[in-house]
């Protein structure tokens, strides 16, 4: 009579995954911190031929042997049956960007120069920026995407505004780390422009051709807006639109859009002299 094989004694042929499991996590386990068997078994209390049958898949053990296992390794108990982890395959990507390449993308506020543009999907985002702005009337909303962001500051030094945050001012050699969904803007201070590394990452698929749309999105509207102001001048001098004011004292500007400079007459008084010879 042929006997079927019984699982629970050690040597038996059948397995299962909940032990297949604990066999190669006790083995990656003990591998990965350089452990004998004989170490294993000094922390634990278990004989060195039971963690070898355990590591073959040999044999099971019974729950006290597990938690005292488990304490002996340091670890939770329900990570002895996590299955074992594959290896990072290695991508052996690289790129360079030779001083002065890279993407060009221009706003109102920043003038971009994506580096390693290349490489497709990247988790992070290399991005030199140079900083115009120097108001946040000037800036305009503050802007947030997904993911976050490391900006250091190459050139000058810029005030970093966030929604949640006091305005703090970087200079060269300054850095800041922040969460990019959070509302956010740089401006360079005082009168001259600033240039940033910014480094971008997100999980997103495509982060970089998402961010950049964003980009193009802000700097489409900025340009909206800017035509606006230059078709809208201000309001007419003679209420029927006939010849518009500028600031620029002496100027008024005619229906045909050209400007003239007229030179008013000096007053003549009663003795004859105008007003500019009286004292």
């Amino acid at each position: 009579m042929i006997r079927k094989a019984d699982s629970s004694r050690p040597g038996a042929s059948s397995s299962n995954p909940m032990r297949t499991h604990l066999s190669g996590q006790l083995r990656t386990i003990r591998q990965q911190r350089g452990w004998t068997l004989r170490d294993v078994s000094e922390r634990t209390g278990l004989a060195i031929s039971t963690l070898s049958k355990v590591e073959h898949d040999q044999m099971s053990l019974t729950y006290d042997k597990l938690v005292q296992l488990a304490h002996g390794l340091e670890i939770g108990f329900a990570e002895l049956f996590a299955p074992p982890e594959h290896p990072t395959m290695v991508t052996a990507r690289r790129s360079v960007t030779k001083n002065g390449d890279g993407v060009m993308q221009r706003t109102a506020n920043y003038e971009y120069r994506y580096l390693c543009t290349e490489l497709a999907d990247k988790r992070m985002v290399p991005i030199v920026t140079r900083i115009r702005s120097h108001t946040i009337a000037e800036f305009g909303p503050l802007v947030s995407h997904a993911g976050e962001e490391f900006i250091y500051v190459l050139e000058g030094a810029i005030h970093v505004h966030t929604v949640f945050y006091e305005p703090v001012l970087l200079r060269a050699g300054d850095s800041i780390y922040l969460d990019s969904t959070m509302g956010h803007a740089y401006l360079a201070s005082g009168d001259r422009e600033a240039v940033v590394l910014a480094v971008c990452s997100s999980d997103e698929p495509n982060f970089d051709k998402r961010l950049q749309a964003i980009i193009d999105s802000r700097g489409e509207a900025e340009a909206a807006t800017s035509r606006q102001a230059r078709m809208d001048p201000g309001p007419a001098a003679d209420g029927q639109g006939a010849g518009r004011k500028r600031g620029l004292t002496g100027t008024k500007w005619s229906a045909d859009g050209v400007g003239r400079r007229r030179a008013s007459k000096p007053r003549v008084g009663n003795d004859g002299a105008s007003d500019k010879s009286r004292p």
